[in-house]
């Protein structure tokens, strides 16, 4: 079973959230069976047609050959010491796991792993797992994963659909996560102060306190850990051998670029699931009681309406915490990722960062340029534009924290960047 860093659960394996993929197994989703989009799978082909080739090295096997086809930078490395891979026993404070990540794709890699971890995003069926052996013989073959990690990954945490998420624990010094003390699920709403525990974190964060660097070292009072010491840290060579690794980071920054983009990727899927849903049951129930092929019940409407509305906010950072401080990381992430663009004729991006009171400087997602955005069902999409009109117009009180700058500068980029938003069509 896949478990990469940013999917980190707890012992949860046969809750009742784990029924909640029993019904994307079927029609119309047919998660399991359904023909894979995503960039491993087109890697994978590019493999198999003799197209490609992945290098081995001694050190980090074929890690840096598939970063380097997946388009994945290694300043976007992030580093995790608590004991939440199936690769567990290889991991230690001393020995984190790394992740590496872009726009669509997740990478872990484990010191002496038997294999890669591996989640990628298909812009129809959400997130899909897969492992890579670390063994030089034989062809590289991606072997994705058949429905283990969807016990875990699965679930409320991932608004009940194919997902991954960034979990932060309080870990003792073997790495092994204390669940009795709780655990978090962080995003871009997140507190500091709940943020990050059993990973490392480089960057400098004035006054703020998160979880990450430290161990909890008091087993009758997990939850006393010493935050000033995980404070600002700018260098991890005391703490680990960070030369094993092909970064010296595990940037600030980088981390909140994943709490935002995993469950931003969550409620893309969870719209796409719930309109394709919703329209199937209406065509079964229009067949049986001889209504007209594209009759839309009011139920239907009101799904396919939540699930978009549930997007919309966390698209436009509703909610989100208010930087208390500045923040800065170490590596380089925060200029590559912004140089991604795309940008307007006054230079301006959802990539850009403000870094002083909130993450970006506009505050609408990057993701609405991903593929995931671009291939929501029709009625969904249209219903999407619609409402941004209206919100981007001051129109809906609900998204009053947006002020009259945001909203000209959200308008105006993506009427010059994504112009066919508009004219979506059901």
């Amino acid at each position: 079973m896949i478990r990469l860093t940013v999917f980190v659960t707890a012992a949860l394996l046969f809750t009742a959230e784990s029924h909640a993929q029993l019904d994307f197994e079927r029609e119309p989703i047919n998660y399991g069976q359904a023909e894979q989009h995503d960039p491993v799978a087109k890697l994978q082909q590019q493999l198999d047609d003799g197209k490609i080739e992945l290098e081995h090295s001694s050190d980090h096997g074929y890690l840096t050959s598939v970063l380097e086809k997946l388009n994945i930078s290694p300043e976007s490395q992030v580093l995790v010491y608590s004991k939440t891979s199936f690769q567990l026993s290889r991991i230690t404070p001393r020995r984190p796991r790394a992740l590496y990540f872009n726009d669509t794709s997740y990478v872990g890699w484990v010191q002496g792993g038997d294999v890669l971890e591996i989640m990628t995003t298909d812009p129809n069926l959400g997130e899909v797992f897969y492992t890579l052996s670390q063994e030089p013989e034989g062809p590289p073959k991606f072997l994705q994963d058949r429905g283990q990690c969807l016990a875990c990954h699965a679930s409320s945490r991932t608004h009940g659909v194919p997902g991954g998420l960034v979990r932060s624990t309080f870990v003792n010094p073997a790495g092994q996560p204390h669940y009795g003390s709780g655990t978090f699920t962080t995003d871009h709403s997140s507190p500091f102060t709940e943020r990050w525990g059993g990973w490392y974190v480089t960057g400098t964060h004035g006054d703020m306190r998160h979880m990450g660097n430290v161990i909890s070292k008091d087993r009758q009072l997990p939850e006393k850990i010493d935050r000033e010491d995980g404070a600002n840290v700018t260098d991890l060579s005391e703490r680990l051998d960070i030369a094993r690794y092909l970064s010296p980071h595990s940037d600030l920054v980088a981390l909140m670029v994943l709490e935002h983009q995993t469950q931003m990727q969550n409620l893309l899927t969870l719209v796409h699931y719930e309109a394709r849903m919703a329209q199937h049951h209406d065509q079964v129930m229009n067949k049986a009681l001889d209504r007209a092929e594209d009759y839309v019940s009011d139920t239907t409407e009101r799904r396919i309406e939540r699930a978009c509305e549930k997007m919309l906010r966390y698209l436009l950072f509703a909610e989100e915490f208010k930087l208390e401080a500045k923040v800065a990381g170490t590596s380089k992430f925060a200029a590559e990722f912004a140089a991604a663009g795309p940008r307007d004729s006054q230079q301006r991006s959802l990539r850009d960062f403000d870094l002083q009171t909130r993450l970006f400087k506009y505050p609408c997602s990057y993701l609405i340029y991903s593929e995931s955005f671009d291939q929501l069902p029709a009625v969904a999409k249209q219903y999407v534009a619609r409402r941004l009109q209206e919100i981007l117009a001051g129109d809906d009180p609900e998204f009053g924290y947006l002020t009259a700058e945001d909203r000209q500068n959200i308008r105006e980029i993506l009427t010059e960047t994504k112009p066919e938003l508009w004219n979506a069509k059901p």
